[in-house]
């Protein structure tokens, strides 16, 4: 792209050839994955009657050999809102693969754990390591090397990440990634909020607590703040593995059908053919586009761990110097909540992803020759799709409906796309700035260490807290325990803030897309484990946080000190099954995998 931005174009070119090796290697596999893949002709008639038996209608066509066969992959349960959709889409998808002479299977099923539902509890120390089981349960499914192409059938946190590294190990096949939709909006989320800070302080209780949050999560769908789950579907646009304009289109609605169905027939179409395999997609320029997504739309911190584990899986190497570079000169051109007051449902309707895309291409702010399941390549995704004369349409997006949602590149709501690295003799943490008042962006307070988010909540009801304040929630990293998100502390927290006192955050746990306006380094790698920086503070130290510098600092001398000890491990709700996971995890900045270390990747 000739206007393409300068630091854009550096950044891409600084990450290529630091890949080379990884991503030549990659490629060379996918190749010979390619080369060596048996015409179902050919494999032994045991083997295709197993894989065929059960296939009824479709058993005809798959004895014949008569079209391409697509093994869909899904994370389909009904505990989760955004994924009980699932439940009826292979019987429809096969329809659709029929309509143009190819078949379905559910080639397997993945986890799909919920976050939303483990916030807080001990079993949240799965969740982040439940990313590497899908990745695995992908492979697992895809390795019986029955299929022409992939229908990945995924949302949430974990679940899109891992649906991509696994899919990726078998990238020599088409892939399209089919959304089910957000679910419709609940109660505003500043009523939402307050009701929580209100339980948070003891102003209400329970059943008014209970009450809020039944009236935000109501029904099927995706949670409709802009956290993890919906910083997925947007990726998923910036890489150009969705339909276009699909990411957030209603569930149950004739739109979403008609999309769903365009995956399909996509998919039919790609299926046995080379142009578009799911290796040659997803490439260094895709990346840095996913990583301009999400800057650019104020999307979830978790993507600063999930984004290099994907590159990884395809062989190519990013890390936060190069996303905190990119930070520089992508403009903030979304307010979703918790950035914002809108959700993502308001979003979709100002012109979504569609504006935003045609606002980053226009400015030279994003790839437009990125190669997509699309044949019209990434342009076709600043249109947004409309169900039109009883017929899917795509019309394209030229101005925002809604300023307070999104705005042009040439005014946005802020210049710098809103992530920051902090670095200093506390280590490398990363920094959410879009969600964070300037004025808070610089604390420098006394530290009060703490090594559970219970003893914070207990701290807080106990009055010990009303003061400035650095918390330090340390040993929470993917070594210590499984790096559990600590968004159970943003309403205590909150309650501080707005009563006028600095506080902020350091940990080497995560925190989510969810999690709001206090200033918080998270992921700070080295972790507190085995002596990392964070185990030799003490109670009083004075800590810096500051984004404006890209600080993460103590005045006190760490030099003389003895590392806290490590915690015990805990055992019960299955975290023990998770022990290999924990003790091999490399560092949060690397994706925090245990398999990818495994794996040489």
């Amino acid at each position: 792209m000739s206007n393409l931005n300068p630091v854009i174009e550096r950044v891409t070119n600084r990450i290529i050839e630091r890949s080379k090796p990884s991503r030549d290697a990659y490629l060379d596999l996918m190749q010979r994955e390619a080369d060596r893949r048996p015409e179902r002709s050919q494999v032994s008639c045991s083997v295709l009657a197993h894989a065929f038996a059960g296939a009824q209608e479709d058993q005809e066509a798959l004895k014949n050999n008569r079209g391409p066969n697509i093994g869909i992959v899904t994370a389909y349960n009904d505990m989760l809102s955004a994924h009980q959709p699932y439940g009826r889409y292979p019987e429809r998808m096969k329809i659709y693969a029929r309509e143009k002479g190819a078949t379905c299977q559910v080639a397997g099923g993945t986890p799909a754990m919920c976050d939303g539902v483990t916030q807080g509890e001990d079993g949240m120390e799965l969740s982040l390591f439940s990313r590497d089981n899908i990745a695995m349960a992908t492979g697992v499914a895809l390795s019986h090397q029955m299929y022409d192409g992939v229908a990945c059938l995924g949302i949430c946190d974990k679940i899109v990440p891992g649906l991509l590294m696994g899919a990726l190990r078998f990238g020599h096949l088409p892939a399209v990634f089919v959304p089910s939709g957000p679910m419709p909006s609940g109660i505003s989320n500043k009523q939402k909020q307050e009701t929580r800070q209100k339980y948070a302080s003891g102003e209400v209780g329970r059943d008014a607590l209970l009450e809020s949050e039944l009236a935000s999560y109501h029904s099927p769908g995706t949670c409709t703040f802009y956290g993890t789950a919906n910083s997925n579907q947007m990726m998923m646009e910036m890489m150009g593995l969705h339909i276009p304009g699909s990411a957030f289109v209603l569930p149950g609605t004739k739109l979403r059908q008609a999309l769903d169905r365009a995956a399909v027939h996509r998919l039919a179409e790609l299926s046995g053919t080379t142009e578009r395999t799911l290796a040659k997609v997803v490439d260094e320029k895709a990346i840095v586009n996913a990583v301009i997504g999400l800057l650019a739309t104020g999307g979830s911190t978790n993507h600063a761990i999930h984004l290099p584990a994907m590159a990884r899986a395809a062989g190519i190497v990013l890390d936060w110097s190069d996303m905190a570079e990119l930070s520089s000169v992508v403009p903030l051109l979304a307010r979703v909540y918790p950035n914002g007051s809108g959700d993502v449902n308001q979003f979709h309707a100002a012109g979504g992803m569609g504006y935003v895309i045609g606002e980053l291409l226009d400015a030279g702010l994003a790839h437009g020759d990125i190669l997509t399941v699309w044949d019209d390549g990434f342009d076709a995704y600043r249109a947004e799709p409309v169900w039109q004369d009883e017929a899917l349409a795509w019309s394209r997006v030229t101005a925002s409906k809604d300023d307070t949602m999104l705005r042009p590149a040439r005014a946005p709501f802020q210049a710098d796309g809103g992530m920051r690295l902090l670095t200093g003799n506390l280590g490398r943490a990363c920094f959410k700035s879009s969600a964070v008042a300037k004025d808070r962006w610089t604390i420098t307070a006394p530290a009060r260490v703490f090594q559970t988010q219970e003893a914070v909540k207990e701290a807080f009801q106990k009055g010990e807290l009303n003061r400035d304040v650095v918390v330090v929630v340390r040993f929470q990293g993917p070594r210590a325990n499984g790096m559990p998100e600590l968004h159970g502390l943003t309403p205590s927290l909150g309650v501080l803030h707005d009563q006028g006192y600095r506080v902020a955050l350091v940990t080497d746990g995560r925190m989510s897309g969810a999690s709001g306006k206090v200033p918080a380094a998270i992921h700070c790698s080295p972790e507190a484990m085995d002596g990392g920086p964070l185990s030799l503070l003490q109670d009083g130290d004075i800590v810096t946080v500051c984004a404006e510098t890209g600080t993460l600092h103590t005045d006190a001398d760490l030099s003389t000190r003895k590392p806290a000890p490590n915690p015990p491990q805990e055992w019960g709700v299955g975290r023990e099954l998770f022990r290999m996971m924990q003790a091999q995890a490399d560092d949060a900045e690397k994706g925090a995998s245990a398999m990818l270390v495994a794996a040489g990747l």
